[in-house]
C-alpha cells in the first residue's frame, strides 16, 4: 500500500462509535484522508501482512474476541498466520478497532484518541 508522505489512510468500521469518532479526529489532524471502509474494501493478504508489519501485530491480535461470531465460529482454532488473515479478509467486520497510516507509522486505534500518537 503505497501512501503519500501528506496522507493519512483509515481503515474502520463506518457505522461504530468508535469508527465515527477516530474518522473525525482524523479530518482534524490531516485535511488528506483516505478511508477505506472495512464492510465495503476486500483487502489482500499482502497488504494485510504489509499493515501487520507495520503494526508490529500478529494477524489474531485484530479480532475482536468477544464479538459473538468469533465466540462460535473462530474461537479454539489452531490457525497458522495464513489462517488467521483469511479469518480477517472473510470476517472483516471482526476487526476490533480502526487503523490509522501514514509513511512513517501504523496505530491501532482502541480508543479514538490513540489516533493523536500518529503525529
Amino acid at each position: 500500500m503505497r501512501i503519500h508522505p501528506n496522507e493519512m489512510v483509515l481503515l474502520f468500521h463506518s457505522e461504530t462509535p468508535t469508527g465515527k469518532q477516530t474518522r473525525a479526529m482524523a479530518k482534524m489532524l490531516s485535511s488528506n484522508v483516505n478511508e477505506f471502509h472495512y464492510d465495503k474494501v476486500r483487502f489482500t493478504t499482502t497488504i494485510w501482512r504489509s499493515l501487520l508489519d507495520k503494526l508490529a501485530l500478529r494477524p489474531k491480535d485484530l479480532l475482536n474476541r468477544a464479538h459473538p461470531d468469533y465466540q462460535s465460529k473462530i474461537k479454539g482454532k489452531n490457525l497458522d498466520d495464513e489462517g488467521w488473515l483469511n479469518v480477517i479478509i472473510q470476517h472483516p467486520y471482526l476487526i476490533k478497532a480502526p487503523i490509522a497510516i501514514t509513511t512513517k507509522m501504523a496505530i491501532l486505534c482502541i480508543k479514538p484518541n490513540d489516533i493523536l500518537k500518529i503525529r
